[in-house]
């Protein structure tokens, strides 16, 4: 909608379009991690065959870095804050909730190495593709940290379910891994099963007093000009210095 002077206010298409395509991401990358946890050579079946179950693992690896690059594209462009391209995958240099946005291109860096070692396997050797593939692991939690830290709709009902969704299917995936074939790598099983309960036990004391708690945006990193608003609601963004907003008018 639009006022007397002819400003534009309102939440703009790229801001769904970021909202949507980061929860998507999220999804695939907690499905492709869950996959290659259980390992596609423990689940594989005569009528769910390897290539198959190796198929949607790659699959969905690929299709969570072109959300992710969407994700990224539009929360560029949208010019309520101020997020350039650099912030988005150089860690911890933005402006706007440096930490949590940071974590989110570490996020995008681990994964994007991943995949061009996946595609690139035959010329790169089986070594260096096993230890890269390695980082998914540390992927998906710090990609689950940045939703959490960054996203406006960590305090909705819909936002919080994807995420403890995501988060339950990981815990099943690593419990299910560590007990088939117990107690053989007892070590390496033990680390898996006390990482996983480090990481949601952190969670739990971490949520209600930061995202879900008070003043998180104020103490998470959001700039004090963009402080007052909601995406949510009605608002007058904050202009880039180089962009135009695609929310004003200028009057003539």
């Amino acid at each position: 909608m639009s006022d007397p002077l002819g400003v534009t206010v309102g939440p703009s298409v790229y801001w769904y379009v970021t909202r949507s395509t980061g929860s998507v991401a999220l999804m695939l990358l907690t499905a492709s991690v869950a996959l290659g946890v259980l390992d596609v050579g423990r689940i594989a079946t005569k009528r769910v065959p390897r290539f198959l179950i190796d198929g949607a693992h790659r699959s969905t690896s690929l299709l969570a870095v072109v959300f992710l690059a969407v994700h990224i594209v539009t929360a560029v462009l949208d010019t309520f804050v101020s997020i350039t391209l650099i912030d988005a995958v150089v860690p911890f240099v933005g402006s706007y909730r440096p930490f949590w946005l940071g974590l989110g291109a570490v996020a995008f860096d681990l994964l994007v190495a991943l995949v061009l070692t996946s595609i690139a396997r035959r010329f790169v050797g089986h070594r260096t593709w096993r230890a890269t593939h390695w980082l998914a692991y540390a992927c998906w939690p710090i990609a689950l940290l940045h939703t959490l830290g960054t996203g406006s709709d960590v305090k909705s009902t819909w936002m919080l379910a994807i995420s403890l969704a995501c988060l339950a299917v990981v815990l099943v995936a690593v419990c299910a891994r560590a007990i088939v074939g117990w107690p053989s790598r007892l070590g390496l099983r033990l680390a898996a099963l006390g990482g996983a309960v480090v990481f949601a036990g952190g969670l739990a004391l971490w949520l209600p007093q930061g995202p879900l708690g008070h003043d998180w945006a104020e103490r998470s990193g959001t700039p004090a000009q963009a402080l007052g608003s909601s995406p949510s609601k009605e608002r007058v963004p904050v202009p880039r210095q180089d962009s135009a907003s695609v929310y004003s008018k200028r009057p003539a």
